[in-house]
């Protein structure tokens, strides 16, 4: 699938850029993963393929604790789209493939 392998990611958070990496394996419509920022690492969970359009979701402790809610879509070595960060509301990010 298109999403599979090693990304890198900078969101564009009212903190700055947010780097991130990501490593993503899919599996019919299922997206199964890790997501690396800030010094930890969680899985990501509620992840969904369809096409080139990609979903998951990741809980961060730090800077506080939430849920962060990526939608995005895949175009060869590039990904992108917006994540909700709870009450924060939401913000893009922008990465590619390494």
């Amino acid at each position: 699938m298109a999403i599979d392998g090693n990304w890198e990611i900078t969101i564009n958070s009212p903190m700055g850029a947010q780097n991130a990496k990501l490593e993503f394996q899919s599996s019919g419509g299922a997206l199964s993963g890790t997501q690396h920022a800030q010094g930890s690492s969680q899985p990501v969970s509620n992840g969904k393929v369809d096409g080139n359009n990609v979903s998951w979701s990741a809980n961060i402790t730090s800077p506080m604790p939430m849920t962060l809610e990526f939608t995005g879509s895949v175009d060869g070595d590039a990904l992108k789209g917006s994540v909700k960060a709870g009450a924060f509301g939401s913000f893009p990010f922008a990465g590619a493939r390494v």
